[in-house]
């Protein structure tokens, strides 16, 4: 009498005991990690999308606002000029006010100096300055950067957007302008205060050159607010700090006892958009503008990087 053989089962179909196919947990490979650390299916270069930050930064009350009084600004000084008396005789003193009701593009001249100087500098201060600093005041920076985003791509996102912001605006008032003066004056010749006078083609080229010469010009400004934005966790602040200094430099800038020193003051050039209205362009102020402009914003710039990346944000 024979004793019976244990029973063993079967291995599954393909795999035969002793082969090279036997699988064990060892062989189970874990889940692909991303390559950058992060988790699977996270890729950091989709958080934050641009038209995220923008939808947001539209949504809210200050942009909105913002926005509205550049529209209704070019209409309130059309009302003025066709409410108002007449200029009286000033002599000499003849300025661009004394030409805006010549025609449109007169008109957008007159508004774009009236506004430059403070205005503009205070739109630009806020988009660029209340973009990083308002999340802070909220607490939501925090959650932003547990998203995960990261700090590099936070900043320039929100950068990106509020110099977006900066430069609608800086278009918005001139083409407003533009419509309400052809609207209420027509559309002549450009006569300046030299006494020199733009055919339409040509004055077209010159209010597109000296919207772009104040783009860049303005550039100082939404550094010096970004940087002071990155600071700071007060909105308020940032945005008046960088107005502040930005006025004090055009104070210094017209005390004559500096002499040269003036030169380094990052607002000496902010006016010198007003050589392109001369017959001949002159080229030396704006390209000194320029050049002053775009190295104080690198430095601000770099700044705000440096800082923001270092910086323990608790809120």
């Amino acid at each position: 009498m024979t004793t019976p053989e244990p029973f063993t089962p079967a291995p599954p179909r393909g795999v035969g005991r002793g082969s090279h196919t036997e699988l064990s947990a060892a062989d189970v490979p874990p889940p692909t990690a991303a390559p950058h650390g992060g988790a699977p299916g996270y890729d950091p270069r989709r958080t934050l999308p641009l038209r995220v930050e923008l939808r947001r930064q539209l949504g809210r009350r200050r942009t909105q606002i913002t926005l509205g009084l550049l529209v209704v600004l070019p209409l309130l000084l059309v009302a003025a000029y066709k409410l108002g008396a007449s200029p009286r005789d000033r002599g000499n003193a003849v300025t661009l006010a004394d030409f805006a009701t010549v025609g449109a593009a007169n008109f957008t001249l007159f508004t774009i100096f009236a506004s430059s100087g403070f205005l503009l500098v205070i739109v630009v201060a806020l988009f660029c300055g209340d973009t990083v600093a308002s999340e802070a005041s909220w607490s939501s920076l925090r959650y932003l950067l547990l998203a995960p985003v990261g700090r590099s791509r936070l900043l320039r996102q929100k950068l990106l957007v509020a110099l977006g912001l900066s430069g609608f605006a800086l278009l918005l008032l001139p083409a407003v302008s533009l419509l309400a003066g052809l609207a209420a004056f027509g559309w002549h010749p450009v006569q300046s205060p030299t006494g020199s006078g733009l055919g339409s083609g040509a004055a077209l080229l010159r209010l597109a050159l000296i919207i772009g010469y104040l783009a860049v010009s303005l550039m100082f400004v939404a550094a010096l607010a970004f940087y002071a934005g990155v600071r700071t966790d007060a909105p308020l602040g940032a945005v008046g700090g960088a107005v502040l200094i930005v006025i004090v430099s055009s104070i210094l800038d017209n005390v004559t006892a500096l002499g040269g020193l003036r030169e380094w003051l990052p607002t000496h050039y902010s006016s010198a958009w007003l050589d392109a209205l001369d017959p001949t362009v002159q080229w030396d102020s704006m390209l000194r503008g320029v050049l002053s402009s775009m190295v104080y914003s690198t430095v601000l710039f770099a700044l705000a990087w440096r800082h923001f990346i270092r910086k323990d944000v608790v809120s």
